[in-house]
């Protein structure tokens, strides 16, 4: 072997030989950072996370799809409340909030399309604009008497195209809402906490990276599970804030539910998040108590966006919540739930 053989020979070995340590090394930081949160003191251990049941029904809507829905406290209650769960998520992510409210008030919980449990609708229909129908089909299907309406991030988008498309049912039929760390638009200008120029050029390249994650989402499903300890993290710092004592296995939970959506609807459902935008409909909302809570740092739906909300609503009552992120509702349970039950009391009969 000549010399300038071995020196590249050496040279590439070098190489292969750092990327091997690098990747080994980054391997060890995930599994300590990982098991540095496990190891933590967790007082949700024993938390039913997942397995609180209602009055399960089915409804079929009116394009053929079939929703799963569940029926939870007094059927004979004058008030009911809707709960409308976010993009990845399902009715499971309102624990706290069914386990606080269901003794007293009757609750219907759905999954949206292609959520959860119930059925996958294909990337035709997956908009918000087809989600604020079928929230109007659930309304007519389960809900007798008046409500109170309950949206966590793509949820409260759903609500608001509920307003757009029937804005006669708020006022009689609607009495209130509360929208949840969610956004009337422009959500394709956030940064995630990214430096100006990087942000930009996340943005240009995520739709089409998206797109073709989708058109391989069969393959991918099968891969996400072998980075279940990275989903673990990202769940953790990007669902959760500040706080050093989020319980292991409630971000367990939450990543259990990101991770049961399957590829395809996470790219389906992508376009319609970029390109909501339903500011000119939050007027409907303002002649009933509206409330808006949202944490302060929230990278998915940051805080500008509930203010741009609040801004349009002055009568609604803003909460901004320290140290909380994206999935507030699991993070800050008592605060929601407080929020929730002076809204209710607010309107009860």
């Amino acid at each position: 072997m000549t010399t300038t053989r071995r020196r590249r020979v050496g040279i590439a070995g070098a190489l292969v030989g750092a990327a091997s340590a690098g990747v080994a090394a980054a391997a060890l930081a995930k599994r300590y950072a990982v098991g540095r949160i496990r190891l933590r003191p967790d007082d949700e251990a024993s938390e039913p996370f997942g397995e609180l049941r209602g009055r399960e029904r089915t409804l079929v809507t009116s394009d053929g799809k079939v929703l799963h829905v569940e029926i939870d406290g007094p059927d004979d209650a004058p008030l009911t409340v809707v709960f409308c769960h976010g993009y990845c998520l399902s009715l499971e992510s309102w624990h706290y909030q069914r386990k606080d409210l269901r003794e007293n008030y009757r609750l219907v919980l759905w999954d949206q399309r292609s959520h959860g449990r119930s059925q996958r609708g294909g990337s035709d229909d997956s908009t918000i604009d087809r989600l604020g129908d079928d929230l109007a089909e659930v309304i007519d299907a389960y809900v007798p008497g008046p409500c109170v309406l309950v949206g966590h991030s793509m949820g409260g988008m759903t609500i608001m195209a509920l307003a757009d498309r029937r804005p006669e049912l708020f006022g009689e039929k609607i009495r209130a809402a509360a929208l949840v760390a969610t956004s009337a638009g422009k959500l394709a200008e956030i940064t995630l906490g990214l430096p100006a120029l990087l942000s930009k050029v996340v943005h240009k390249v995520a739709p089409t990276t998206v797109s073709m994650l989708g058109k391989r989402g069969a393959l991918v499903d099968r891969t996400r599970h072998a980075g279940s300890d990275i989903a673990f993290l990202m769940t953790r710092y990007m669902g959760f804030g500040d706080s050093r004592n989020v319980s292991p296995t409630l971000v367990d939970f939450a990543e259990s539910m990101i991770r049961a959506t399957p590829t395809e609807v996470v790219a389906d459902f992508y376009p319609a998040l970029m390109n909501h935008d339903k500011l000119s409909a939050l007027h409907v909302l303002g002649p009933v108590p509206t409330a808006i809570l949202v944490g302060d740092g929230d990278w998915l739906t940051p805080p500008e966006h509930s203010r741009a909300i609040a801004a349009a609503l002055p009568k609604a009552q803003l909460t901004e919540v320290p140290d909380t992120s994206h999935l507030i509702q699991l993070e800050r349970p008592g605060i929601v739930n407080d929020a929730l039950r002076d809204l209710v009391k607010r309107v009860e009969l």
